[in-house]
């Protein structure tokens, strides 16, 4: 069966609550160990259950947020499941308070019982309408993302498909469509605006309702921050200001050069030849079979992944009108599947989203036969972002079926582009910072901290006057600010993990990389984060020096191989 015609009933959440109520007093009441444990596995095909529900409605609202149906169906969950979320909660403090804790800890995990532990801290009977709220309003930022369209020459577009134009070889196509998209967003501003500002506010008391004094420590549990504090991460921002800033400035003024101009303006920043960047020399239908052979070739057991998603056409990779924008990978734990969601517009973007999700999709498949995985003892999010970010690079040999000759320029640009996101990414984390730390600021006033942030991480580009971008509000294109706060920090520590993983493969070969990210990947979630880097045998992002050797390595090969842009 194909996942397009996996039938879909609307999850009962009063029934999944009283479900849930049972295991809990099963729980309390387990007589032995071996009893305690059995609710647990027990409740662990009802989770996944649950889980494969919620996928579904989200994917297909996803796939067309002018659906009314399945917007309907996350407007229902919006406002039912923070209360599904409480009990669930309930049933985490029994697992902590049992007597029996030691030998459920041993077949569940240590790991499950610390985020158990994380997840009590998180909610409360008081904040449950906040809860909705909140959720309502991302609902609404992801409509409002998915409708947007952009004029350009006389006809109309999704954003999801100015790629193209905005990566093209010629300066004044580039500059016309990032000025088209900027129009677009700006006659959105004031939404845009309206429900950020109603977002920090909920969240803000919410965060209050629990006890905090502002919404970043609550942010911080709610990702699941298991072995890492603020002033760690604070420390990571540090050193990449120290660091890579100096090396992505001094790699942008060799970009102008090559491209004649004075200064990299932003409609330039992506563009590293003149001739443009390589584009694939497949599209769409000829790139997803070209991507399902590569994982089938990599190894037996990505073969195995790819085959499945293949068989159940797990994929959504076409941009069109009303499907949200971006990409991700969802789990379908009820048909064994991951699911990879994107929008293909015809630029290298297509394969590093089909890298980079299929590495989300591999970790997922390997976790799948794991009868005692709780949703709790999961990786976390950065440790998610590893296995997608490490994929990239360890699909390199296979790039030429993508590019043909100008693979090997590809792979220089994707390596570049790996350096120049940890700036944008970490400036994406500090600016939230700023923004909970400081709940009462304006919209005007966000936007004049974000360009006092693009000053600091990105002082290379000139945002001249173009519509929306030179007015302090790139960042309202950026979901994961809206929808996932804190989010983003995970991909730079994740990117940090990777270019190890590169630098392996570049010194000691394919295999050696491979094996790395294996010994990473095959943990799950067993570990925190900072535990699987190091049992893996990598260095920890939040290391003082962590970025040295990959700095110095990368700034290295980019030196040796600049003659081929």
């Amino acid at each position: 069966m194909k996942i397009s015609e996996a039938p879909y009933e609307r999850l009962d959440i009063p029934a999944a609550i009283k479900r849930v109520e049972n295991y809990t007093d099963r729980l309390k009441k387990a007589a032995s160990a071996e009893e305690a444990c059995q609710v647990l596995a027990d409740y662990i095909p009802d989770e996944r259950r649950v889980a494969t529900v919620l996928a579904l409605s989200s994917i297909r609202s996803t796939q067309n947020t002018a659906d009314e149906v399945y917007e309907g169906e996350e407007q229902y969950y919006a406002e039912a499941t923070p209360a599904l979320m409480e009990k669930l909660n309930y049933m985490y403090k029994a697992m902590l308070e049992s007597p029996y804790r030691p030998q459920l800890e041993e077949r569940f995990g240590k790991v499950a019982f610390i985020n158990a532990e994380i997840a009590l801290k998180t909610i409360s009977t008081e904040v449950l309408p906040l809860l909705k709220e909140e959720s309502l309003l991302e609902i609404e930022y992801q409509k409002l993302q998915g409708s947007l369209t952009v004029e350009f020459r006389g006809e109309t577009y999704p954003v999801t498909k100015m790629g193209r134009f905005k990566t093209s070889p010629d300066r004044q196509t580039r500059k016309e469509a990032v000025e088209a998209e900027g129009r677009a967003y700006l006659s959105k501003a004031a939404e845009y605006d309206d429900i950020y500002d109603k977002m920090v506010k909920v969240r803000t008391e919410i965060a209050k309702k629990l006890g905090y004094s502002n919404f970043t420590p609550l942010g911080y549990l709610r990702m699941t921050r298991n072995s890492y504090d603020e002033k760690m991460v604070d420390n990571f921002r540090r050193q990449v200001k120290e660091k890579i800033v100096p090396l992505v400035s001094q790699l942008k003024k060799k970009q102008a050069q090559r491209l004649g101009i004075d200064k990299v303006a932003f409609y330039d920043d992506t563009v590293m030849t003149l001739e443009g960047n390589p584009k694939p020399i497949i599209e769409d239908e000829e790139l997803y079979k070209a991507g399902v052979e590569m994982y089938r070739r990599l190894d037996p057991k990505t073969a195995a992944m790819i085959n499945r998603m293949d068989e159940m056409g797990a994929f959504d990779l076409y941009s069109r009108e009303n499907k949200m924008s971006g990409g991700y990978c969802s789990i379908l734990p009820d048909y064994e599947t991951p699911f990879i969601f994107a929008n293909f517009n015809g630029t290298a973007g297509d394969v590093e989203v089909f890298t980079h999700e299929g590495g989300h999709a591999f970790a997922f498949a390997m976790m799948m036969d794991d009868k005692n995985l709780l949703n709790i003892s999961e990786p976390t999010l950065e440790s998610c972002e590893v296995h997608s970010m490490s994929m990239e690079f360890i699909c390199w040999p296979h790039l030429e079926t993508f590019y043909g000759d100008k693979a090997e320029k590809a792979r220089l640009i994707h390596l570049i582009g790996a350096l120049e996101f940890l700036p944008y990414g970490c400036m994406v984390d500090e600016f939230q910072h700023i923004v909970y730390n400081n709940p009462d600021l304006t919209p005007t006033q966000r936007h004049e901290k974000w360009a006092e942030l693009e000053k600091q991480y990105r002082p290379y580009i000139d945002f001249e006057d173009i519509p929306f971008y030179s007015q302090g509000r790139t960042w309202q294109r950026q979901l994961h600010i809206y929808t996932n706060p804190f989010y983003y920090i995970d991909y730079c520590l994740a990117q940090t993990v990777a270019l190890e993983i590169w630098e392996i493969m570049a010194t000691k070969g394919w295999q050696a990389a491979w094996d790395a990210y294996m010994a990473y990947t095959v943990q799950g979630g067993s570990r925190t984060f900072v535990g699987l880097v190091e049992h893996a045998g990598l260095k920890s992002p939040f290391e003082d020096g962590a970025l040295d050797g990959v700095a110095k390595a990368a700034g290295e090969y980019i030196e040796d191989n600049i003659a081929l842009l």
